[in-house]
């Protein structure tokens, strides 16, 4: 790798002569430009979007650490985030001008001098006792720009902070906490290229409160909405403040009538779920925002059915699957649903990875998605036609394969909870694979430019599941369906998997004891980087997988990996921390983790000096 100046060494010699001492997010940082964000994958020397570019494929060209240097690589320092506020530390760091920031568990954030490893400033959100998080008191990341740092909090907030000194600027509020909105997930910004204008695209959580999801535009200066858009079939938007158009069809012929509802719609339409509380990617040369929609809520299938009806019948229209939005008016664009009508909580809002690749010397604008359901999705980001999909994981029961012709699942007759017997609290138990915690779940993969695969960490692992009595109440779990994760081999649970998105074939498979829940980093180092439920970061041959390095952090890992160029050097930073949803909601996969130390900090590494 060529060695080039850093930006931060080009400034000391100026320091010196007029007398200060460099220290990083100084007041001579750039404010982040729109150009800055749009070029991040292109800029080695900064990490400033989620997913490491608006692709978000987590692809990095520096290779001064690489396959045959990798065994030497070690700590350069690690940072606390203290206290006893632990549990699962999901984020991945945002990396600018020598200054690191990222989030951590309980709505805190932190910025942390990139060479040293001092704290330059801290925040943590004051959060009532009564927030309702679903799958731990986590939060995935950041996004900047100017001069703010911005990061949504438990309390179903978003707040705006001065990078510099961590002051707020800003603060608002987009829903009801107590109801279960929260914000989980890392906002991105993205520039409408129609009318010029930058927003602040952020969405909600809150799905299993029984929510209805939505996705928010704002004025990143300022805080004030542009748009919201619901992912609920016939429920509205808004436009500047006012009432605009309804998702889908006003009458959402996908969400069944009844006749005794007060809404003439069945109670669950009201309640729909559809949360898009991942990260959204941004088609620049399309101009549209493509984010996940979240699980239709209650679980159970039957309580989005007409009285005496067929689950089947009805889709569920806008939720488990990917929506392309119009970042100008929030209007949708297109929708491709994963799974219809969702009676298992695979969801299908983690991370769209925007790619390309030749089909019989024609370039093809995809989408890349490995679904919670188990089958990896190539969807056409023109106009969200299915192209391909297939299993990346072992032994899925609930469908057969995806139609080639629908794009459809082919479902497997027996595999929906049915309903209890007459008389019966709770139907009869069905086991089903992928479990709700899914093949993958939120835990972002990455595409390799140089071999053109796709790094996943997915987990092989079962569950019986059993509907139940549902009735909304505000702010209680709103599922109507009972389970239990298991066992589905007695080596491995976690599979690290590299996956040819054309060939729909898997390349490469590492197994590992514990479920994997950390994100995965791909550099043109031939390195592949991720974390273990075990506490490791490890590094695998993107070839051939075989495992290169690992060095055990002392908490297990559920972050994803950064990589960034500072005074020509390459370093790796993950944050450790164990938590998340597996030990809360894991059944036999809890037992699994169990001893497994809590903790919260964040490393950096390096090679060595010369």
């Amino acid at each position: 790798m060529t060695k080039r100046k850093s930006k931060i060494a080009g400034l000391k010699p100026l320091c010196a002569a007029i007398g200060l001492s460099l220290i990083a997010g100084s007041a001579f940082a750039k404010p982040v430009t729109w150009e800055d964000i749009a070029n991040d994958a292109n800029t080695p020397e900064d990490v400033l979007g989620y997913g490491m570019g608006p692709k978000a494929q987590r692809w990095s060209d520096l290779t001064e650490i690489n396959d045959k240097n990798i065994h030497k690589l070690v700590p350069a320092w690690s940072f606390s985030f203290g206290g006893e506020k632990q549990r699962g530390q999901e984020t991945q760091a945002l990396v600018h001008d020598g200054v690191i920031y990222v989030t951590a568990s309980y709505s805190r954030i932190f910025a942390i001098d990139a060479k040293s490893g001092q704290k330059l400033w801290s925040y943590s959100k004051r959060l009532p006792d009564d927030i309702r998080p679903c799958c731990d008191v986590v939060n995935r990341g950041a996004a900047i720009f100017g001069d703010m740092i911005y990061f949504g909090t438990l309390d179903a907030s978003i707040v705006a902070l001065d990078k510099k000194t961590g002051k707020v600027k800003w603060r608002k509020k987009f829903g009801d906490h107590a109801a279960g909105y929260t914000m989980t997930g890392a906002p991105t910004i993205i520039k409408d290229q129609k009318t010029g204008r930058v927003l602040l695209i952020h969405g909600s959580s809150g799905d299993e409160f029984g929510v209805v999801g939505k996705l928010f535009a704002r004025d990143p200066k300022t805080g004030e909405e542009v748009w919201m858009r619901p992912f609920v079939e016939g429920h509205y938007g808004r436009l500047n403040g006012k009432k605009s158009t309804p998702t889908g069809d006003p009458k959402a012929p996908s969400w069944p009538d009844d006749p005794n509802s007060p809404t003439g719609k069945v109670e669950a339409w009201s309640h729909g779920g559809g949360a898009p509380w991942q990260s959204a990617s941004f088609d620049i040369e399309n101009n549209r925002i493509i984010v996940g929609a979240g699980n239709p809520a209650p679980w159970n299938g039957w309580a989005r059915t007409s009285p005496g009806g067929n689950p089947a019948d009805y889709d569920s229209l806008y939720t488990s699957g990917q929506v392309a939005v119009d970042p100008g008016t929030g209007e949708v664009d297109w929708f491709y649903q994963h799974t219809p009508n969702d009676a298992w909580d695979f969801s299908g809002n983690n991370e769209l990875v925007l790619f390309e690749y030749k089909d019989n010397g024609k370039t093809v604008k995809a989408t890349g998605h490995a679904d919670r359901n188990g089958f990896f999705y190539v969807v056409d980001r023109n106009n969200g036609d299915f192209i391909r999909g297939f299993p990346f994981v072992d032994n899925i029961t609930w469908a057969t394969h995806i139609d080639e012709k629908t794009g459809r699942p082919v479902e497997v007759e027996g595999q929906r909870p049915p309903l209890p017997e007459k008389g019966e609290k709770r139907g009869k138990s069905v086991e089903v694979s992928p479990p709700f915690l899914g093949g993958k779940n939120w835990n972002p993969m990455a595409y390799s430019q140089d071999t053109g695969l796709f790094y996943l960490g997915a987990n092989h692992w079962k569950e019986d599941y059993w509907t139940e009595e549902v009735n909304y109440k505000k702010g209680a779990a709103y599922l109507g369906q009972g389970f239990r994760i298991k066992k589905m081999y007695d080596d491995h649970v976690g599979v690290l998997r590299a996956v040819d998105p054309v060939k729909g074939e898997i390349v490469w498979s590492h197994k590992e004891k514990l479920p994997l829940w950390a994100g995965v980093l791909a550099t043109k180092g031939n390195l592949i980087f991720t974390g273990t439920g075990d506490g490791y970061v490890k590094a695998f041959n993107a070839k051939t997988g075989k495992e290169m390095w690992k060095f055990q952090t002392g908490s297990g890992i559920v972050a994803s990996p950064v990589t960034w160029e500072m005074d020509g050097n390459q370093y790796i930073g993950i944050a450790s921390g164990y938590g998340g949803a597996v030990p809360l909601w894991g059944g036999d996969m809890a037992d699994l983790t169990k001893p497994v130390s809590q903790g919260g900090s964040f490393w950096v590494f390096k090679l060595p000096e010369h």
